[in-house]
């Protein structure tokens, strides 16, 4: 992990403040070692909530049961999708992978993760509204961020609520390691098959997402 990530906020003072004035009444917030959290149980319904009504610098998941902050990437998370993306529209033109999308995950879609990108048959999500259902995606991108929770979001709630909601692929594209970690073959909550390539690999990845990755170009971003 990048020197001194560890003792980095995930969320400035400032932001809790500004969400905490707007949270929904019955919703009480805390921070604590710069993280927010709720003092009482969040159902969905409050969740969505207090999204719709959050600053427009805070980005806000709830993730197995606990509200989470996903961090604002920085240029080198942005020029990463961007590389994916040239990769999917060449390889998949019948296929779109849409940015910051907002995915109901889990079983019986009580999560709701906002990927760094999902791999979808183009137009799949016209008309819907923040949150969509998982049926048809193909593949969940995640990028990690240096921030002290990519460990337990990224690594680990990430691809089990993936998994839960039936989502073939989920990809991990780890900027602390410089790995690719490819999850497939969801069963029962969890990724039956899991495959770790140094970024340089070239990178199967399966059906129904049936791309091939040339990831010598991620070594640039190393950081």
């Amino acid at each position: 992990m990048t020197p001194g990530t560890a003792d980095r906020p995930l969320m400035p003072i400032e932001d809790f403040e500004d969400l905490a004035e707007v949270a929904p009444k019955g919703v009480r917030l805390e921070y604590v070692d710069g993280r927010v959290r709720t003092k009482d149980a969040l159902s969905v319904e409050d969740f969505e909530e207090l999204e719709r009504r959050a600053p427009e610098t805070v980005r806000l998941e709830y993730i197995n049961g606990k509200l989470e902050v996903k961090a604002v990437p920085d240029g080198n998370h942005r020029s990463i999708f961007m590389w994916l993306l040239r990769q999917c529209m060449q390889h998949r033109p019948d296929l779109d992978l849409v940015p910051e999308s907002g995915v109901k995950a889990e079983a019986y879609r009580k999560g709701r993760a906002r990927t760094d990108g999902t791999l979808v048959p183009v137009d799949h999500f016209r008309g819907d509204g923040e949150w969509s259902d998982p049926d048809g995606a193909l593949m969940a991108v995640e990028i990690t961020s240096h921030d002290r929770d990519t460990d337990q979001r990224d690594r680990i709630d990430k691809p089990v609520g993936c998994a839960a909601a039936g989502i073939p692929v989920y990809l991990l594209i780890d900027r602390d390691n410089n790995t690719l970690t490819v999850h497939s073959e969801p069963k029962d909550g969890r990724y039956q098959q899991i495959s770790r390539h140094p970024w340089g690999a070239t990178v199967e990845l399966p059906a129904p997402v049936n791309i091939t990755l040339d990831t010598e170009k991620l070594k640039d971003y190393a950081d």
